[in-house]
């Protein structure tokens, strides 16, 4: 039996989604005034940014197309030339936008809940903590606009002090399950200039992940690849708030988000909405988050 030091004691594997309440997801659904949608996800398709050797790029082939199969309906008796076409995909969960089942990120041994990667990691996924844990989330969605006109630069930190002006600006306080979404300019790079999109990025670092961690988000986002700086202002520690937000807290990352046209209209407070597929054992999942306003 693993012994339990997380903030939430021995619960099941949803981490900070116990913030998710029906009261929640109700003042959430109140906020929508218009029925407008805004996507705020990138496509997934071979050539979208991944980081090697880690990320292994997304492949799709056509793997039954439709005169194959109407040859072989043909030869079954039916006359109705009906044809279909099927794909096989091979990928790892963490291309295009994305969020991190809480099994994603280890402290050497230790996962979320102190369990022990070495019973939990097996060759066919994860045994707990795997992306079917990820709860849906309807929620308030908090736009942290911190790029400005001009964005911000690679190894830029985003400080406590940067988010605590960018709501102020927003005209919002943090609360307990809410999603925070911080934008930083750096998505524009996507799809545009994906060697520079690669090639470290602005992001949260150990403080600001701290400061949204304890107001009780239940999840962060970021319009970059890791949600926090890259590479780290110390350079003897690499990724540590996919360790803290993941490991130690059970906060959910979400990466490449599509933020721009949020920041251009100006959203800071929306009903964000994100239903993760039940990929058994993943250690993410593909998303399309949308905010409705």
């Amino acid at each position: 039996m693993h012994h339990c030091h997380s903030q939430w004691g021995c619960r099941e594997d949803i981490g900070a989604g116990v913030h998710l309440t029906p009261e929640k997801t109700l003042s959430a659904l109140a906020l929508v005034r218009e029925g407008q949608v805004l996507d705020i996800s990138h496509d997934i398709y071979y050539g979208a940014p991944c980081m090697p050797p880690n990320q292994t790029p997304f492949l799709m082939s056509i793997f039954s197309g439709w005169k194959d199969t109407i040859k072989r309906r043909r030869k079954l008796g039916h006359v109705n030339e009906m044809g279909t076409n099927l794909e096989r995909v091979e990928m790892t969960m963490h291309v295009g936008t994305h969020i991190d089942a809480l099994g994603h990120a280890s402290i050497g041994d230790r996962l979320f809940n102190n369990r022990s990667a070495e019973e939990v990691v097996t060759n066919w996924g994860l045994d707990a903590l795997g992306a079917e844990h990820i709860p849906p989330m309807i929620t308030r969605g908090l736009l942290f606009d911190v790029g400005g006109e001009e964005g911000l630069r690679t190894g830029q930190v985003v400080s406590v002090d940067d988010l605590r002006r960018a709501a102020d600006r927003g005209g919002f306080a943090v609360e307990k399950g809410d999603v925070a979404m911080i934008r930083t300019g750096w998505g524009r790079h996507f799809e545009v200039d994906n060697a520079k999109y690669l090639h470290g990025e602005p992001g949260i670092d150990v403080a600001g992940a701290e400061w949204l961690i304890e107001q009780g988000v239940v999840a962060i986002g970021s319009d970059n690849m890791a949600v926090e700086v890259l590479p780290n202002p110390d350079p003897s520690l690499v990724m540590p708030v996919h360790q803290l937000a993941l490991a130690e807290h059970g906060v959910y990352l979400i990466e490449n988000l599509a933020l721009e046209l949020a920041g251009r209209e100006r959203l800071y407070t929306s009903c964000f909405v994100l239903l993760s597929p039940k990929f058994r054992g993943a250690t993410a999942a593909p998303v399309r988050p949308v905010l409705l306003r």
